[in-house]
Formats: C-alpha cells, sequence, structure tokens
C-alpha cells in the first residue's frame, strides 16, 4: 500500500484512476476545487492548487510516496506544486499530452514522416522557461497549450526534490457521455447524419488511448514503476482521419463524406496537416503492455451512440 496524492482527479480517466487507486489498496488523497466529491475513503482537500499559502496551508503535515497531477498546464502551476511538494514525495508525475511534439508550435528536432516521434524529440530536462509569459490569462493559456505543458514538465524536470515522469498522452477516446471533449461524437454525428468532414487537403495519421487505458498506464507509472522522465501513452495502430471515418461508418452503419479545407480554414479534429504521432517503445520496454487502437474504437463509438440516444429519450 502507498500513499498517493492526485491533483485533479475529479473526472474522465482521472476519476477511474482514483477509482483504481482506490481499489488497489493505496492510500489516496485528492486535491481540487471542491468540484466533485471523490469517491467514500478517499481523503479529500479543497483548495487551488494555483494558491500557493493556501495549498501548503492544506497539505499540513501530510506526505506522500507519490502525487500524480492531472491538473498541470502551466510553468507558474508546476512550480507552485514543486515547491509545495518538496520534501512532502519521493516521486511526481505529470499527465501531459502529445501536443509537445507539434511541431506548429515550437522548432522541433525533425522527424521522418512515418517515423513515431520518441520521447527525447522534446526534452523536459533543456526546456527553456519563460515564468513572465501571461500564463494566468486564459486566452493566452489556450493559443499556447503546448508549450504550457512542455514548460510544465522542464520546471518538474529541473528541480531536484522528488523523482519526476512525465506521462505525455496521445489523443483520449472513449467513456461516451464522460468524454468531454466531444471530438469523437464530432465525428459521430457527421458519419450518421452523411454531413461534410472539413480535412486537410493531405492528411496524416495521429495516435489515440482509450480513457480506461490511459488510467491503467498513469496507474502503472504511479505505483508500478520507477522510471523517470517522459514516457508516451498510445495505443498501437496510428490512423488518419479517413481511418477514424472508416470505422465509424462500420459500426454506424453512415457513410464518411469529407471536404477539403479551404486556405485558412480549421479542419476538424484529427485532421493532421503534419507528423508527431508518438512512438509508445519506451512504455513497452518498461513493461506496459498496449491495445491496439482498432480493438476498443468500435466500442468507443458504441459508447457515443448510446450516450446520444439516452440524450433524447423521453422521460416519464
Amino acid at each position: 500500500m502507498q500513499r498517493i496524492c492526485v491533483i485533479g482527479g475529479s473526472r474522465y480517466f482521472g476519476k477511474l484512476l482514483v477509482q483504481r487507486l482506490q481499489a488497489t489498496g493505496h492510500r489516496v488523497t485528492v486535491i481540487n476545487r471542491g468540484s466533485t466529491t471523490p469517491p467514500a475513503g478517499v481523503e479529500h482537500l479543497v483548495v487551488d492548487r494555483d494558491d500557493e499559502a493556501a495549498l501548503i496551508a492544506a497539505l499540513g503535515s501530510r506526505t506522500f510516496d507519490v502525487v500524480v497531477d492531472q491538473v498541470c498546464y502551466t510553468p507558474v502551476q508546476a512550480a507552485i506544486a514543486a515547491r509545495a511538494f518538496d520534501g512532502r514525495t519521493r516521486r511526481y508525475v505529470m499527465t501531459s499530452t502529445i501536443e509537445v511534439y507539434d511541431p506548429a508550435t515550437a522548432a522541433l528536432p525533425a522527424v521522418p514522416p512515418g517515423t513515431p516521434v520518441p520521447e527525447e524529440a522534446v526534452d523536459p530536462s533543456t526546456w527553456l522557461v519563460a515564468m513572465d509569459l501571461p500564463w494566468h490569462d486564459a486566452a493566452y493559456l489556450e493559443a499556447h497549450y503546448a508549450e504550457g505543458k512542455r514548460q510544465a514538465e522542464a520546471v518538474f524536470a529541473q528541480q531536484h526534490g522528488f523523482a519526476f515522469a512525465a506521462v505525455r498522452s496521445a489523443h483520449v477516446l472513449g467513456g461516451g457521455a464522460a468524454e468531454f471533449t466531444g471530438r469523437l461524437a464530432h465525428y459521430v454525428e457527421h458519419v450518421t447524419q452523411g454531413t461534410r468532414i472539413t480535412v486537410h487537403s493531405e492528411v496524416l495519421p495521429t495516435v489515440f488511448i482509450h480513457y480506461e487505458e490511459l488510467a491503467d498506464l498513469l496507474l502503472w507509472a504511479a505505483t508500478l514503476t520507477g522510471a523517470t522522465g517522459p514516457v508516451n501513452a498510445c495505443s498501437d495502430g496510428p490512423l488518419d482521419v479517413y481511418d477514424l471515418g472508416a470505422v465509424i461508418a462500420a459500426r454506424t452503419g453512415g457513410k464518411a463524406v469529407y471536404r477539403s479545407a479551404a486556405a485558412g480554414e480549421p479542419a476538424s479534429p484529427f485532421s493532421f496537416d503534419r507528423h508527431y504521432a508518438m512512438s509508445n517503445a519506451r512504455a513497452r520496454e518498461l513493461g506496459f503492455s498496449f491495445s491496439h487502437t482498432t480493438d476498443w474504437l468500435p466500442g468507443a463509438v458504441a459508447e457515443v451512440l448510446d450516450a446520444s440516444a439516452a440524450s433524447v429519450a423521453p422521460t416519464a
């Protein structure tokens, strides 16, 4: 049994992670702003993680074996957490993102198209941190999401108060109504209705992961491996937007119809004109086994359909 602190953990795969940590016998503490109550038996600290003094006061004398940070988006947040948990934990796991590899958002080493991107393409131990950028501005943060994650990783990697690992998640799907981004639902709706999906003139594949598999990997990263540094998390089998449409069409009986985006027009989610599909080789070498995307994607589509039907069902 380990003492695990989860920052966030109130929805989607974070909520599932908390449940799985508890089910495997760990003592779990959840830190969030109080919008969602964790399961019975899980300690709940209600505090804004951006308020350093309040966070330190809420932590009191508590110490943890591992902290899993689900909601760190900026170097400012990372620096607050690094100070608050210095001396309180031996290991810190941050949930990061495939977006750190997006070549449209930073000058990154070139990777030949078709070659899965390895972790070393973005090294947080050497990444430049700029605390003076307007990270507290919501519009700025939305526009610089990938850089915020890169710099947050860098803050943790460049401090030495605890061991640090960054789980870089692929695009997360599954869970039906729980999938709050609505990106898979966007495609299911268009395919079932036969409406056109806007894509780039030339599209490249990306990688995905089921939300349950990501929860499993975070559980593994927190409790079953001592690996440090970045670890990519994606199911086997990259798909491009046409592959995704074909799986949805096969499951729904609809038809995927596409049109090319005009110059300057945004394309649909998961239509990419640049290459940054990740490699999961490091996680495999460390002992984690991944599923294949096409093993779970039809079921995820079915969950979207069920959630949609439930939302329009008449009530008694």
